[in-house]
């Protein structure tokens, strides 16, 4: 028998920009994408079987994933063992710390602490080409998580250049309580079809824009936050609170509904979420940037 505990972080988007659309209908993004401490916890326990059994616990205070098979984590599982043709019985305990359906890639870190684990279960018998290639299958930012480091991330996510530099970042994550479906964002964010504004390429000296307020402002830049306003007006409202509360820049991660300002320390984002007057059956969170549990 194989156990193993992993963490399953959580990552936000500082900046996106949408930069095109391939003929399958995917678009092509270029976005910051960087971990937070806020992460999912997974067991994972393997054992010899003639035929593959996956089961899936769910727990925690973000329980509300899709349970079984519909489940990314239990996804992971079987297309890595049948991609290795192994027969297998595996049991995955998660525990969910990163709200669903959110814009901050838990479903999908999930499923790539899974392809982790099985690696490590089953040396060699998946190639690294062969796990990206899984992942990516799986979802456009599973292939990020498979090493969670910040990272400069184009195409539809497959294609990440590490990022070195990024200061630690305290932030105040604030979510109205609504699920965005990400498909419907895209499809408003076509309709919208007009000029967009322009987010910085590559970070060249991260560490020094994001110390000043404008380039930082500019930075956070998410091509997405207007449609997603449009389906979701609490977002609006959650972004002028941010800014109340003292954020020094306010951005939407991914397709939202999370936004998240940025604080001086985290003693700073704590104090504001202790008087941060919250969107009826939204949430917030304190996170900082570049570290996992």
């Amino acid at each position: 028998m194989f156990s193993l505990e992993l963490d399953a972080p959580a990552k936000v988007n500082l900046g996106l920009r949408v930069v095109g659309r391939r003929a399958d209908g995917y678009h092509e993004l270029e976005s910051l994408f960087v971990p937070l401490d806020l992460a999912d916890a997974i067991a994972l326990r393997v054992e010899s079987a003639r035929a593959t059994e996956v089961a899936l616990a769910l727990d925690g205070p973000a329980a509300g994933a899709p349970p079984g098979d519909d489940n990314l984590a239990a996804r992971a599982a079987r297309a890595f063992l049948a991609r290795a043709g192994i027969a297998a019985r595996v049991a995955i305990r998660l525990t969910k710390r990163t709200p669903v359906a959110a814009g901050l890639g838990g479903g999908s870190s999930d499923a790539a602490a899974v392809l982790r684990g099985l690696a490590q279960a089953f040396p060699d018998a998946v190639k690294r080409d062969a796990l990206e290639e899984i992942a990516l299958a799986l979802g456009a930012d599973v292939p990020f998580f498979l090493d969670p480091q910040p990272a400069w991330v184009t195409g539809i996510g497959e294609q990440r250049t590490p990022v070195a530099g990024v200061p630690r970042l305290a932030l105040l994550l604030a979510n109205p309580g609504a699920a965005l479906a990400t498909r419907e964002v895209f499809r408003a964010f076509d309709a919208l079809a007009r000029p967009r504004a322009r987010q910085p390429g590559p970070p060249r000296d991260l560490a020094r824009e994001l110390a000043e307020d404008g380039a930082l402002a500019a930075r956070l830049h998410n091509d997405l936050e207007e449609p997603a306003v449009r389906l979701c007006p609490p977002i609006a409202r959650l972004r002028a609170r941010l800014a109340a509360a003292g954020a020094r820049a306010v951005g939407m991660s991914g397709s939202g509904a999370t936004v998240f300002g940025i604080f001086a320390d985290r003693a700073a984002a704590e104090r504001a979420e202790a008087k941060f007057e919250r969107v009826a059956g939204g949430w917030t969170r304190v996170a900082v940037t570049g570290e996992s549990r």
